[in-house]
C-alpha cells in the first residue's frame, strides 16, 4: 500500500504564503494539505484572523502555534506597538531575530508527528526586505539541521525563493487565485484592513502587483 503524501505550509494568511498553499494544494490535493499559522506576538494580528478564514474557506485543517515567548527575549517594530517602522542600516526595523529559525523548527516538529514530510515556506530571497533567515543558503541549512536533529528526511520548498513579488502576482493569476489572493490576504505590518499603502511591505506588495497588471494588461 503507498504512503498517502501530505504537505504543510507554514502560513500568515499573506500573499506569499496563501501562494504556497494553493500550490501546495494543486499538488497534494486539498485533504492532504494542513497549515500552520504562528501567534508571536506580531502587532499586525489581524493577520491571524485572516489565516484563520482562509483556511476555513479553503477547507484545509490548520494548526495555531503560540510563540510569543519571543516578546520575552527581543524586541523590534514589529512587535511593538510604539514602535515607528523604518529602514536601519541594511534591513527595516521589523525583522525579528530568529523568527523563520523557530517557525521552521516548530512546524517540523509538528509535521513529523503527523508524518508529514514536506514543509512549504513562503519566504523570498528577491524581495525580501533584507532579512537574513529568508536566504536560500538558511533554508538550505536549517533543512539538514532539523533531518540530522530528528532523524526524519524533510524536504523544505520555496517555491517563490527567487520570485520577484511581480512574478508572485502572476503565478497566483496561474493558479487562478489572482482574484482570491487579492482580495483576502493581509499584508501590511500597520493592521489596517486593505492596507495602509506606506509601509514597507504594502510599498513591495502594491508595487509588484501595480507591475503585474501593467504588464499584464498590455499583452
Amino acid at each position: 500500500m503507498n504512503e498517502i503524501k501530505k504537505a504543510a505550509v507554514i502560513f500568515s494568511g499573506g500573499q506569499d504564503s496563501t501562494t504556497c498553499l494553493f500550490l501546495a494544494i494543486q499538488e497534494f490535493g486539498v485533504e492532504n494539505v494542513e497549515v500552520i499559522t504562528f501567534q508571536y506576538g506580531q502587532r499586525h494580528a489581524i493577520e491571524l484572523e485572516k489565516a484563520a478564514w482562509i483556511a476555513q474557506d479553503l477547507g484545509v485543517k490548520q494548526t495555531l502555534i503560540d510563540t510569543s515567548v519571543i516578546k520575552s527575549i527581543t524586541t523590534n517594530a514589529l512587535m511593538d506597538s510604539s514602535a515607528t517602522i523604518k529602514q536601519e542600516g541594511d534591513k527595516p526595523n521589523t525583522f525579528v531575530d530568529g523568527r523563520n529559525a523557530l517557525f521552521l523548527l516548530y512546524a517540523a516538529i509538528y509535521a513529523k508527528s503527523q508524518n508529514i514530510h514536506t514543509i512549504f515556506t513562503g519566504v523570498c530571497e528577491t524581495d525580501f526586505s533584507g532579512y537574513p533567515d529568508c536566504r536560500d543558503v538558511f533554508i538550505k541549512s536549517m533543512n539538514v539541521t532539523l533531518n540530522l536533529a530528528m532523524d526524519y528526511n524533510f524536504n523544505i520548498r520555496t517555491p517563490l525563493m527567487y520570485l520577484t513579488k511581480k512574478e508572485t502576482w502572476k503565478l497566483a493569476d496561474d493558479l487562478g487565485a489572482f482574484e482570491y489572493i487579492k482580495n483576502h490576504t493581509h499584508t501590511c505590518y500597520l493592521g489596517v484592513e486593505g492596507g495602509c499603502h506606506t509601509c514597507p511591505s504594502c510599498v513591495l506588495r502594491e508595487k509588484g502587483l501595480n507591475e503585474y497588471l501593467q504588464e499584464r494588461d498590455n499583452v
